[in-house]
């Protein structure tokens, strides 16, 4: 790879399931996070490409990633994990294009590697941020928060009706599998809010309200929630 001063890049996004692309979250988020970038490095997005495919699928393998690598240009992603998170897929793909990260717009190569085994690692921390966000739950519902108490409660009768450990843990995981997939819709938002120049709880609870974007409940942000959510995914001003 050269270290020509980069005009011209491609643009990818990819959301990982139909309901991702449904809400329109995860894929309005990344093209902000593209905009900004290319705004403030000069970059000019010369196409765009979308698609909703598995981060597991190889980059090669994904017919709109192909279309991209195919204008032999520099390819601008959001985030490290819509391109993979598969150490070995991105090593892979680095052989072939440059790639740029609208979140680290300067990274070299050797870093973006390290962030993909970053990237990968993620998954690992899922179950932890899923524990904490049950357990806010379950502090909503000892404060008499009706909805939350409702929540608990349903979570336990699913937990009841499994006569076994086995039906027990399955119905955990996926009560656990629900929570993590919706936080992890609201992290750019949150994140994007941020970046905005929302520096305090109000802050952002006010950015998340005037994008439209609901809690878990369907309701609207306060700070101690835009808090707990934050303690979750382990985001920090």
């Amino acid at each position: 790879m050269t270290n020509q001063t980069i005009t011209q890049v491609v643009a990818y996004v990819r959301v990982s399931t139909g309901a991702q692309e449904k809400s329109g979250l995860g894929l309005t988020a990344q093209l902000e996070y593209i905009a900004a970038a290319a705004l403030s490095n000069g970059w000019e997005v010369v196409a765009e490409y979308t698609e909703t495919v598995s981060g597991t699928v190889a980059p090669l393998d994904r017919p709109e990633c192909k279309k991209a690598l195919a204008h032999g240009l520099p390819i601008l992603v959001a985030k490290v994990d819509r391109i993979s998170r598969d150490v070995e897929h991105i090593a892979g793909l680095m052989k072939r294009a440059t790639i740029k990260i609208a979140t680290m717009p300067h990274a070299d190569n050797f870093q973006i590697h390290l962030f993909a085994a970053l990237a990968e690692q993620e998954r690992a921390f899922i179950a932890g941020r899923t524990k904490d966000a049950l357990a806010a739950l379950k502090a909503d519902a000892a404060k008499g928060n009706s909805k939350a108490v409702q929540a608990v409660q349903n979570r336990t009768d699913v937990l009841a009706r499994g006569r076994t450990d086995a039906n027990r843990e399955k119905a955990s995981t996926a009560v656990q599998q629900r929570v993590s997939s919706w936080l992890e819709t609201v992290r750019d938002p949150i994140d994007l809010c941020i970046i905005r120049g929302a520096k305090t709880l109000p802050a952002v609870a006010k950015c998340m309200n005037d994008k439209g974007i609901t809690t878990s409940r369907g309701g609207e942000w306060s700070p101690m929630q835009v808090k707990r959510v934050m303690m979750s995914l382990h985001l920090t001003f």
